[in-house]
């Protein structure tokens, strides 16, 4: 289970750009096909931009071709989902288990083995490549 961090909004927007804080605290989401992890194809580690945790693997990053970097499971207990009814839709909202940042959304039309896309804005994102 990953610690909670909570921090006031100033100190949010202290340590995230605009379109960061955009993203990870407003619940925004990036232009498809502009995210700078999108393309990405290193081996390495996937952290919320936010607070540093582990989020994801490049063993689990696949090419949906949505316009947004897509992986079909995170890491255990690292992120939390909820339903979003915003812009007439049902989907389900993922964020960051310890900070709450706002990730994207996770779909059931992704690959096995789980058969989910974890949809995932690049700025919610920072990628640290394995060595």
């Amino acid at each position: 289970m990953h610690e909670k961090i909570e921090k006031t909004e100033e100190e949010w927007r202290k340590i995230l750009s605009p379109d960061a804080y955009r993203v990870l605290r407003e619940k925004g989401t990036e232009r498809a096909f502009s995210g700078k992890l999108y393309t990405n194809h290193e081996k390495g580690e996937y952290h919320c931009a936010g607070c540093g945790s582990l989020l994801f693997t490049s063993d689990t990053k696949y090419e949906s071709g949505s316009g947004w970097p897509s992986f079909f499971t995170p890491v255990p207990r690292a992120v939390e989902s909820e339903q979003d009814t915003n812009h007439g839709m049902i989907r389900t909202e993922v964020h960051c288990a310890a900070c709450g940042g706002h990730l994207g959304h996770v779909f059931e039309d992704g690959p096995r083995p789980t058969g989910l896309r974890y949809c995932i804005n690049s700025m919610s994102l920072e990628f640290q490549k394995e060595n």
